[in-house]
């Protein structure tokens, strides 16, 4: 009877369903149900949803609450920051004046249970825990990225793109050789930790390996915020290990934002020549002067929530470009600017919610010195840098399932843990 008990018991201990459901979660987001597929299906492409994609999240998500309500019951609620889950719930309200309700509905459902599933499982399994899987997924991607290359055909941009520019840059499994680039720029940040913090020759191979595959995505938004973020987490991890030197690092800081506020003033008439070209920023300026026509119309709400782009006929983005706009232009899956994008699609309400709950809690959490956890706080604060950067040329807040926004949820979930496990 006691060998029987020691049997069951060992049983429960190696059936874990949390790190299942997390490994599953992360596989959606990272790989997905048809990797080395481009384009963009007439789906996402007139806002209709993906029935086995939304069936998958949500069975992780059940998976993952169950867990969370295993181990916290009711107290899994306020996993979610206040703050965060109340720019969710404006997101939920503005299908009220979207132009198209029920997409908005669908894509905000969506953002919830990709929020709750990141943050929950985190909790359930641990920040460590939750890193050494994510480090396993992104291996396995940047191996299949690699193999992909000389096999699949697809793993590169082909002739025929609505970008010429893009033809012969490496996207490996993904859509795009942006999406590839950052997933690469991320992966690059978490093997050098692995490296440097457990003395891994394997770590440093990967990373290796990622940059390089990175450089082949020719993604110019990721080689050139990479080493900013890199620079970040490492002046992080010297200067907060003294109150000292994180008072002179705030102070260089405020200086050098200062400096380049006035060089930019200065300098304002050749700027707004720059971003006046419609042919600048590979045809981003085009798209960034219809965002700002549509913000100056409405200020305050927005287009609601998922609706301005990516979304066919119904989005309001065609109605602002002029008529000399490339035509690629017009297919335009996202802003390529995460700050403009929540302005057009929340309004100034909802960026004011934002900024709060996606950059001004977040940098206030930053503040507190934690040595014992500061080697992962300065990972943490790596990738939060990079995503701030990414979002200035491409749009990854409050994107779905998207990879940047999915990597920018996980850092926030565990940079809570990395607080509180002292």
């Amino acid at each position: 009877m006691a060998n029987d008990g020691l049997a069951i018991a060992s049983t429960r201990a190696r059936f874990e369903p949390a790190p299942a459901a997390y490994a599953a979660f992360l596989l959606l987001v990272f790989v997905g149900l048809s990797p080395f597929q481009p384009g963009v299906s007439a789906a996402a492409a007139s806002g209709a949803g993906d029935l086995a994609r939304q069936i998958c999240y949500l069975g992780a998500f059940a998976v993952i609450v169950w867990s969370s309500f295993v181990r916290r019951g009711w107290n899994a609620l306020a996993l979610v920051p206040l703050s965060l889950a109340v720019l969710l719930l404006w997101c939920v309200l503005s299908a009220a004046w979207a132009g198209a309700p029920a997409i908005a509905l669908r894509r905000a459902g969506l953002e919830i249970v990709i929020v709750a599933s990141a943050f929950l499982s985190v909790d359930a399994i641990g920040a460590e825990r939750a890193l050494k899987l994510w480090r396993y997924v992104l291996i396995g991607v940047l191996i299949v990225n690699w193999i992909s290359i000389p096999l699949l055909p697809q793993a590169v941009h082909q002739a025929g793109e609505a970008d010429p520019s893009l033809v012969g840059d490496w996207r490996g499994l993904y859509i795009h050789k942006n999406i590839a680039g950052s997933v690469c720029a991320v992966s690059a940040l978490i093997f050098l930790y692995w490296a440097i913090e457990k003395r891994s020759l394997i770590d440093w191979a990967l990373a290796a390996g990622a940059v390089a595959f990175l450089v082949m995505t020719r993604s110019k938004s990721s080689m050139a915020f990479l080493p900013a973020a890199l620079a970040a987490g490492a002046v992080y991890r010297i200067a907060w290990k003294s109150d000292l030197d994180r008072f002179i690092v705030v102070i260089a800081g405020a200086l050098g934002a200062v400096v380049i506020a006035a060089i930019a003033f200065l300098h304002a008439d050749a700027i707004a020549r720059l971003f006046e070209n419609a042919d600048e920023f590979t045809g981003r300026t085009a798209i960034w002067q219809a965002e700002a026509a549509y913000i100056a119309a409405h200020p305050f709400l927005g287009s609601g929530f998922g609706t301005f782009s990516d979304t066919g006929a119904v989005s309001p983005l065609y109605g602002y470009f002029g008529a000399d706009t490339s035509a690629w232009v017009e297919t335009v899956a996202h802003g390529h600017n995460g700050y403009l994008q929540i302005l057009v699609t929340t309004g100034g309400i909802g960026f004011v919610l934002a900024m709060f709950a996606l950059v001004a809690k977040p940098a206030l959490a930053f503040w507190p010195r934690d040595e014992p956890k500061l080697p992962l706080r300065s990972l943490l604060f790596a990738i939060f840098v990079f995503v701030l950067f990414h979002n200035l040329l491409e749009s990854d807040f409050l994107e779905g399932d998207g990879v940047q926004w999915v990597t920018f949820l996980l850092m926030l979930a565990m940079l809570r843990p990395a607080r509180a496990e002292t």
